[in-house]
């Protein structure tokens, strides 16, 4: 169903020039504040930043350390820590340092604030909401950790400026005990508190807290599953502290599986292009913790399980198992086992073939802006299926969305149909926006045909693609739709290739 509309063959491999080499696909942004200017100064986050920093570069990320910066300096970082999150499958964010809730919204405090009450916090220190737009476009996963419920510095001081009945509501929406407000990060985000909402972090006795400490120590466990190094994260912690504090996650990522320090010594590499084989490495012990979760109702856990019972190079392969453990996690809200169970309804796998039921799980994803699914609604909208007749201009608004919401191939096929004059209301520079959107969002059938086969786009889109270019500095050329070196480099570099 995922074709492209122009009908083209794709070259198998990337094209790139000689030399050429991809950016890091694993960026982190680690920032640790303890010499406050006007607020007590704290014992062991400086420690746990560098530390942190150095354990994230041993297992392959880029990291940016900053240590006490001020609210300027903050902001900046995170401006271009946004800008390379773009081209990174996997961007994450760390900061270890005072943080606050004030009014339900949780705020990191930079070693200049001079505060005193809730609208300082609000005008001088950072939002969770920013941390999380700073990771927002990484290509596959986003991870925000807060090592920073530690006592609220402010104490119940922060609501007496406002004195009266404001003071009363605004005490009350405030923790002057410390402690985090719940998060609700988008899909396929995850924000790690050191300690659940409401509760304090512990420094410790250390040179390292006990949340950080247990972090580094199972982050560079190789074949150790993302989702469940933080599970076994929180089991340490509260070992450590006699159960005083206990760390939590919000957010639930994708269905597919991730190591931060990669597969175990005798495995072989894994990738996550396919996600049952990926999740088939997984081993024997893992599994059983992932049967454990599942039976706790988490949904990633009840995918990966569907993923391996999919993979008919397994021993483990039982379709109508998979079928089980998506239905569970599509009953739970879950719009990737809504969408991957209505595959297995159109294909008849593991289950009997009902068009109709596959058609209701695909608008169910998409109802939760699940862009695969949207996607896919737009191919069987424009071409008929399931049930469904013919009807492109319907299939329009379904590319859109799925395009909007950065669905790669989305992105291409809704700019093919602007160029192609399929969209009147639309043109060149909209046509061009997808494209780079498309190189952004790390299409390499993209790059491949803009390399390739340039003058399959006209020329006015190509001039614009060429003003969009040079508007976010990679390319410096004329702006005549012929993409020669320069352009071709420019292109490269937007995807995220440098040299």
């Amino acid at each position: 169903m995922s074709l492209l509309f122009k009908p083209l063959i794709f070259t198998a491999c990337l094209l790139m020039a000689a030399g050429a080499q991809a950016a890091s696909d694993r960026i982190a942004l680690v920032i640790g504040v303890a010499d406050y200017q006007y607020l007590p100064p704290l014992e062991n986050t400086r420690n746990d930043a560098a530390a942190m920093a150095d354990t994230l570069e041993g297992i392959g990320f880029d990291v940016s350390l900053a240590l006490d910066p001020g609210a300027a300096e903050m902001e900046q970082l995170l401006q271009d820590f946004a800008f390379r999150s773009e081209v990174a499958d996997l961007a994450l964010v760390y900061f270890a340092g005072h943080g606050i809730e004030v009014q339900g919204e949780n705020f990191l405090i930079p070693a200049d604030a001079k505060v005193a009450g809730n609208r300082d916090v609000q005008r001088q220190s950072l939002s969770l909401k920013q941390l999380l737009a700073a990771v927002d476009r990484a290509r596959k996963m986003r991870i925000v950790i807060l090592d920073s419920c530690r006592d609220n510095p402010l104490g119940d001081s922060i609501a007496l400026e406002q004195g009266g009945t404001q003071a009363a509501e605004t005490a009350a929406a405030t923790r002057g005990g410390g402690g985090m407000a719940p998060a609700d990060p988008d899909r396929g985000t995850l924000v790690a508190f050191a300690a659940k909402d409401g509760q304090v972090a512990l420094d410790g006795s250390g040179s390292n807290s006990p949340y950080a400490t247990a972090l580094m120590e199972k982050m560079v466990q190789p074949g150790l599953e993302i989702s469940l190094m933080f599970r076994q994260v929180r089991d340490r912690v509260l070992e450590t502290t006699g159960n005083l504090q206990e760390p939590h996650t919000y957010g639930s990522l994708t269905g597919v599986p991730f190591y931060l320090a990669g597969p175990g010594a005798n495995d072989a590499p894994v990738s996550v292009a396919d996600a049952s084989a990926a999740w088939a490495a997984l081993k024997p012990d893992q599994e059983e913790q992932l049967l454990a979760l599942a039976d706790l109702g988490d949904t990633r856990s009840m995918l990966g399980l569907a993923y391996i019972r999919l993979n008919p190079n397994e021993g483990r392969f039982d379709p109508k198992a998979a079928v089980d453990f998506l239905q569970r996690a599509a009953d739970a809200g879950s719009p990737e086992a809504q969408f991957e169970l209505a595959k297995l309804y159109e294909r008849g796998t593991g289950v009997d073939a009902d068009p109709a039921r596959a058609l209701e799980l695909y608008q169910a994803a998409a109802a939760q802006d699940f862009a695969d699914a949207i996607n896919d609604l737009g191919f069987l909208h424009y071409q008929g299926g399931l049930g469904l007749r013919a009807n492109p201009k319907k299939a329009l608004t379904f590319f859109e969305r799925a395009a909007d919401l950065r669905h790669p191939q989305a992105q291409f096929n809704f700019a093919a149909l602007i160029d192609d004059g399929l969209i009147p209301s639309k043109g060149p520079e909209d046509s061009a926006h997808y494209l780079y959107a498309a190189l952004r969002s790390g299409s390499s059938d993209v790059l491949n045909l803009l390399s390739e086969r340039p003058k399959m786009f006209t020329a006015e889109t190509r001039r614009a693609l060429q003003r969009k270019l040079k508007d976010n500095n990679f390319y410096a050329g004329a702006i005549d739709g012929d993409f020669g070196p320069g352009t071709q480099r420019g292109i490269r570099q937007a995807y995220g290739l440098e040299g």
